[in-house]
């Protein structure tokens, strides 16, 4: 075999290429529609849960100040200043704090990424992560359930995707809508139960810690106790250690081996922590490969939406020529121009009648199902992407062709191997 024909052969070997396929598959309509329903669904419960308003905010000199903003200034002075604010103070629901906040970390991640601050991605995901940690712990209840309920849509939608990602990357199939969520319906129970299992784990683990320093308690036999079952602690620290390591790097994998092969909870579990465990830097590249690769998609596609928004306010704007009563121009008091950092304008709108009010209204919706519609594309593309990954990783590990995916042939529900 000479050099001409060795050449797309070692080209057809390696795997991460194949990474690149994901635009192309996470902006089909199919995977857009059921992430975009998600989203609206995820939404409207925590929209419908924010009527009981428990958010403490207050007047600042550089505008309102919540209990999210003191938290992560310092979490010391969270309970002083909720006990020194509940007279003269104004409440917000936990959502709609959580979403103002993710909104703004969000853009700070994009703007990091557009000047290449890698210590700016860290920080602005950092604060979002310190800002679940304020949910669990000042609004635990809240927090648990919207969790829950978050992953109950979370599981049907993303077991949809990975399943049309699955189809689409193994034999280049383009199932429905209906199929993929029938296929999600049947594996709900394991979708939904696999990350809960590993954090269940680790409760389950760190219990036996908890309960030893309870017997820590006990006048002078405590620290004796504790002393001799040390050994049996650091044990339980280190499998909490290994579940939690693997529960993180791997949740990108149990959903697509669910899809890809039918897996119960432990399974996808299993072959998620399998992988991550044997080839770890493997895993590592394939997944920043996505992840700089979804970026620079990202990027392109908001892009596109702020050339959609521009180009209709531009050329109304050159139409619209008559003023409101404030002498603001009738469109701009309606839709302040966007721009590429904020797609609903850097002001907001200067209403000067109800009719405008209902205008400005309808208009902000329209805008933000355009923006709806780029974060379900990022919504596809992380499903999409995990999916691919999976695939690659279980070629790599277990030597398994990319086209074998199993499915259902008969109505007994029974899976065959394809």
């Amino acid at each position: 075999m000479d050099c001409k024909e060795q050449f797309p052969q070692v080209l057809n070997n390696l795997l991460f290429p194949k990474i690149f396929q994901t635009f192309r598959m996470a902006i089909q309509p199919g995977k857009l529609i059921i992430a975009f329903a998600a989203m609206v669904v995820i939404c409207l419960a925590g929209w419908i849960m924010d009527f009981s308003r428990t958010v403490i905010v207050t007047p600042g000199t550089q505008g309102r100040v919540t209990e999210l903003q003191i938290y992560l200034a310092n979490p010391k002075h969270v309970k002083i200043y909720i006990e020194n604010s509940k007279k003269n103070c104004e409440y917000s629901g936990v959502f709609t704090t959580l979403l103002k906040f993710s909104a703004e970390k969000f853009n700070g991640v994009m703007n990091s990424l557009l000047i290449f601050s890698t210590a700016g991605v860290i920080v602005n995901i950092t604060d979002c992560f310190n800002a679940m940690m304020w949910a669990l712990w000042y609004h635990p209840v809240y927090a648990i359930l919207f969790m829950l309920i978050k992953l109950a849509v979370i599981s049907a939608a993303g077991g949809g995707i990975c399943r049309l990602a699955a189809l689409q990357f193994a034999r280049g199939e383009k199932p429905g809508i209906v199929e993929a969520m029938r296929y999600s319906t049947k594996k709900y129970f394991s979708f939904f139960t696999a990350p809960l299992a590993v954090l269940g784990a680790i409760i389950f683990t760190g219990l036996f810690m908890f309960l030893l320093g309870l017997i820590g308690n006990i006048p002078w036999a405590g620290e004796l106790i504790i002393g001799v079952f040390m050994p049996l602690a650091a044990m339980a620290g280190a499998l909490i250690a290994v579940i939690l390591i693997g529960g993180v790097a791997g949740s990108n994998l149990m959903f697509p081996a669910i899809a890809y092969d039918g897996s119960d909870c432990f399974d996808a579990i299993s072959r998620s922590f399998s992988y991550i465990y044997e080839r770890p830097w493997r895993l590592g590249f394939y997944t920043l490969a996505a992840a700089v690769y979804g970026a620079i998609c990202y990027i392109f596609v908001r892009f596109f939406a702020f050339i959609l928004l521009w180009a209709a306010h531009f050329f109304m704007q050159c139409g619209v020529f008559t003023s409101n009563g404030r002498g603001i121009n009738k469109l701009s008091a309606i839709w302040p121009e966007p721009t590429f950092a904020n797609l609903f304008g850097l002001s907001a709108p200067a209403a000067a009648n109800w009719a405008q009010s209902v205008a400005a209204f309808l208009v902000n919706l329209s805008v933000l199902v355009v923006i709806g519609i780029v974060i379900s594309f990022l919504i596809s593309f992380y499903f999409s992407a995990s999916t691919i990954i999976y695939a690659l990783m279980r070629n790599r590990v277990d030597k398994t062709a990319l086209d074998e995916i199993y499915t259902n042939l008969t109505d007994n529900k029974t899976l065959t191997y394809l």
